[in-house]
């Protein structure tokens, strides 16, 4: 009995020490296995100094990649050889599985190769292959599969990392025009230089990569004790941003001068705001070139094919498989690889917006209860500290523990429009079982089911529930971003109006209640909270912090975050705010003339699917029924619209109900990739083309429903 499954123990092995490796990234203990092996056998191998070490050690500080070099490399020699040795045993049976599934027989395979490979043939039966022929068998696979999968996991790995540091590199360029506006305006307030650099650092979630990186000199200060000035250098020499290495070269000449840091800083703002105009109209003139990259080859060139093959398939042969391929894999696969491609080439180039999704805000951080501290950690006045047992509002602060424990759960009842905007995936997991729920109420499947029966079937209500699911989706996003938008364009009158105040002499408090009578748009009833809050006995500081977690606006984040420390520092806050103001101004400006030249390649997405429908509609209602007219001789005088019936004499018999069925699918699914397109190129945001994907569905549906 064991014997019979003997020959099964090879691949048993090779998936046993594939295993760790798999399970290297989700098991501690399996990650720890990886590393101590990777070191006790390529340890040595990978510690010897050369250029090419000393450039992938840039790589790992790039990507700031939380192990030594000696580590990954190590690592990834292991998971190479590993998955090499593994592959050429997979490659076997693979071969074997192959074989035998297409049936073909050792004798004919033997008598196909040359004589020296004839051991080949014994495959379709590997339990029957003697030991030799085994062992040429796993040598040969081990020249392909395992050859292949070895140097793809080592490139693959050293990939990954060179890619890491590019995305970095990039976030860091979008991000650190608003980060040297926060710099700037904390120097003006008065704060001492060390100090910005780690209020800078404590703000990650809101400044981006530019802030981490940053981050960084105030760990070497903090842990290491070096000067501003060394780990400044430092930095520069570590960062894979061309830019910020280049502005720390700068400041640390700056500070090491002498040099006014306040005038430096400033011309160093106003550098990069020209630099991210520049950036934008290259990254509009790009989206130019993908809008008609995308209307040739992702619209005209299916139109062509599918025209081509429906009249080659009414003369010649069936073409209704080919125009299906195209349709439910063609059009699907390259949208969604043209939506890849868009989005990483345009990944340096577009502005950087936070994201709200999962971010540690400063709000978050103000709102946050510590339910463990308080008075019973609290040193007593007498030296001692109090006794928690007798503390009277242990229950009141257990009650504030269960309540912040519930705070999501509450937050969803509370604000369901606000989660959903921010959450599309949580929109989809409501409404698509709804979806599935109608569909099955609505759809009615024939007696004798066959594939044509019940696509025919269930296909409107399929796209029916597609349209109600993707309008929910689109509707919770637009009313979220629409609030933020309107927000966010009272931002910088919001702070201009606050420094004009603030520099007639009344203080941060008097300043907000002052502001907060005037006409500020939406974002003034969240100022009129913020002042009631100070009413009822909550410091400024919290109480902005309160504006920002209600608003959940990336702009009014920045902008709470600069006046709050900026008020720790100084009560003259009218320069701060100043700055404030103009970058939001600045921001606001780039925004709108971004929005204004990208709504051109919305229309051109329009057109480009209208057109696709046009003719697509003219082949289902004109050219299709008068060839299947003329085909089955169905006009008497021998001629159809002028043509003679002889002309149509080679004609096919045409299954117009197929073809009627294929055409609305591939409208369908054309509309659906071309609205997702067209929120990335129109709006920026991939989100943003939910609700183009659900107006082009609902064209389709309408033409195809009168059709």
């Amino acid at each position: 009995m064991v014997a019979q499954y003997l020959y099964l123990l090879p691949l048993v092995l090779a998936v046993l020490l594939v295993l760790p490796v798999v399970l290297s990234p989700v098991s501690r203990a399996a990650d720890l296995l990886v590393s101590r092996v990777a070191l006790s056998v390529f340890g040595f191998y990978v510690a010897n100094e050369n250029p090419r070490r000393r450039e992938q050690r840039t790589q790992l500080r790039a990507a700031h990649v939380s192990v030594t070099h000696r580590v990954y490399a190590s690592r990834t020699l292991l998971m190479a050889t590993v998955f090499g040795v593994a592959g050429s045993v997979f490659g076997v049976y693979l071969a074997a599985v192959t074989l035998d599934t297409l049936a073909v027989q050792s004798e004919t395979i033997r008598e196909v190769l040359p004589g020296a490979l004839g051991f080949l043939g014994g495959l379709t039966s590997i339990q029957a292959l003697p030991l030799r022929d085994l062992f040429l068998a796993l040598l040969l696979s081990s020249a392909t599969l395992g050859a292949l999968l070895a140097l793809g996991v080592y490139w693959g790995r050293w990939y990954v990392l060179t890619e890491r540091a590019r995305t970095r590199s990039s976030e860091i360029e979008a991000t650190l025009p608003r980060t040297v506006a926060f710099v700037f305006a904390l120097s003006r307030s008065g704060m001492p230089f060390p100090q910005v650099l780690e209020t800078l650092a404590r703000n990650e979630a809101i400044y981006g990569e530019a802030a981490r990186e940053v981050s960084i000199v105030v760990r070497d200060m903090d842990a290491f004790g070096t000067d501003v000035l060394s780990s400044l250098q430092t930095m520069a020499t570590r960062t894979p941003s061309p830019s910020l290495e280049e502005f720390a070269e700068n400041l640390a000449s700056v500070l090491g001068s002498g040099r006014n840091l306040s005038s430096f800083l400033q011309e160093q703002y106003e550098r990069f705001q020209e630099e991210a105009e520049a950036q934008q109209q290259q990254y509009l003139d790009l989206l130019s070139t993908f809008a008609e990259v995308y209307v040739t080859v992702l619209v005209a060139g299916p139109l062509f094919f599918i025209t081509v093959l429906v009249v080659i398939g009414l003369v010649l042969a069936d073409t209704l498989t080919l125009i299906r391929v195209v349709g439910y894999v063609g059009i699907p696969l390259a949208s969604f690889g043209f939506v890849v491609y868009i989005d990483s080439i345009t990944e340096s180039l577009r502005g950087a917006a936070v994201a709200d999704d999962g971010a540690d805000t400063a709000a978050e951080s103000a709102r946050r209860i510590d339910a463990t501290g308080g008075v019973g950690s609290a040193p007593a006045t007498d030296g001692g500290e109090t006794d928690a047992r007798g503390d009277p509002w242990r229950a009141n602060r257990e009650r504030l523990a269960a309540y912040d424990r519930l705070r999501a759960l509450r937050n969803w009842f509370e604000r369901p429009l606000d989660t959903l905007g921010r959450k599309p995936l949580v929109a989809f997991a409501l409404t698509v079982p709804l979806g599935l729920v109608w569909v099955a109420l609505r759809a009615t499947i024939p007696a004798a089911p066959t594939i044509l029966g019940v696509a025919d079937a269930v296909d409107e209500h399929v796209v029916e529930a597609a349209i109600g699911s993707l309008v929910v989706v689109s509707m919770f996003h637009e009313l979220r971003k629409r609030r933020i938008r309107a927000i966010e364009r009272s931002m910088p009158d919001f702070l201009d109006r606050l420094a004009s105040v603030n520099e007639a002499g009344l203080t941060v408090v008097q300043s907000l209640r002052r502001v907060s009578a005037s006409d500020l748009g939406p974002l003034g009833d969240e100022v009129e909270r913020a002042v009631r809050d100070i009413d009822w006995g909550a410091d400024a500081q919290t109480a902005l912090r309160r504006m920002d977690r209600r608003t959940a606006s990336p702009m009014v984040s920045r902008s709470v975050t600069l006046i709050t420390n900026a008020m720790s520092a100084s009560g003259d806050l009218a320069p701060v705010l100043r700055i404030a103001a103009n970058e939001a101004q600045d921001s606001r400006r780039l925004a709108r003339e971004r929005n204004q030249e990208m709504l051109t390649y919305l229309l051109v997405i329009y057109i480009s699917f209208l057109v696709f429908l046009g003719i697509i509609a003219a082949l289902t209602v004109s050219f299709i029924p008068a060839v299947e007219q003329a085909s089955a001789g169905g006009v008497g005088s021998g001629e159809v619209a002028g043509v003679s019936s002889g002309a149509f004499s080679g004609l096919r018999d045409v299954d117009t109900e197929s073809y009627t069925l294929l055409f609305f699918h591939v409208t369908a699914i054309q509309g659906l990739c071309s609205g997702v397109i067209a929120g990335q190129l129109g709006e920026g945001q991939i989100a943003d083309g939910v609700k183009h994907a659900a107006i082009l569905l609902v064209i389709t549906y309408v033409t195809f429903l009168f059709i």
